[in-house]
C-alpha cells in the first residue's frame, strides 16, 4: 500500500513525534508517584537514558513504543514504504536496547520495560500492579540480610527470655 502522505507531510509528521513525556510514559509516571515512589527522569548519566530511574531499588524502567522498538505484538507492523531503511533503523534500536540493558545490569540496575501494548486500558491496571509486585521483590532482595542467631554464652550475658 502506498503512502498516502507526500514527503513533507510525512517529514513534520514524524519530526513531531518525541522520546520524552509520551503519553504511556506519563501513565506509569503517574501511577508510580500516586503510589509513593520517587524517581528521576531520563538521566544521562546511565547507559540508555533510562525513562525512569529509582535509585533507591536499584532500578529503572524504560518505557518502550511497540513501533520503535520492535515489539513482537499486535501493534507492531513493518513499514511497507522504505522498508530497507525501516528494518535497520529498528534492529539498530533493538541491538542498541539490549547493549544498553546489559550495561546497566552489569552496573547493578535492575532492568525493567514496559511497552505501550500493556498500557491500553483493558490492561493496564493489571501491568502496573506487576510493575509494583516486581519493584517490591526488588526491594526485598536489596534489604534482604540474613539474620544471625547467637547463643547467651558467645555475647556472655544471658538473654531477656532466660531465667
Amino acid at each position: 500500500m502506498a503512502d498516502k502522505m507526500t514527503p513533507l507531510q510525512r517529514h513534520r509528521c514524524m519530526s513531531n513525534i518525541h522520546s520524552r513525556g509520551t503519553k504511556p510514559e506519563l501513565i506509569v509516571r503517574n501511577w508510580l508517584w500516586r503510589h509513593g515512589y520517587r524517581y528521576r527522569l531520563n538521566v544521562k548519566s546511565l547507559p540508555g537514558s533510562p525513562d525512569i530511574v529509582l535509585r533507591r531499588y536499584s532500578s529503572v524502567i524504560f518505557i518502550n513504543g511497540c513501533f520503535w522498538h520492535g515489539h513482537d505484538c499486535g501493534k507492531f507492523k513493518w513499514p511497507q514504504t522504505n522498508a530497507e531503511f525501516w528494518r535497520a533503523k529498528i534492529e539498530r534500536n533493538k541491538t542498541r536496547d539490549r547493549r544498553n540493558y546489559k550495561a546497566l545490569h552489569d552496573m547493578g540496575y535492575y532492568v525493567l520495560e514496559v511497552w505501550e501494548c500493556q498500557l491500553i486500558q483493558s490492561k493496564r491496571v493489571q501491568t502496573l500492579q506487576a510493575l509494583d509486585r516486581r519493584l517490591s521483590q526488588i526491594l526485598l532482595e536489596i534489604n534482604h540480610r540474613p539474620i544471625e542467631y547467637c547463643s547467651s554464652t558467645e555475647i556472655g550475658t544471658a538473654l531477656a527470655a532466660e531465667p
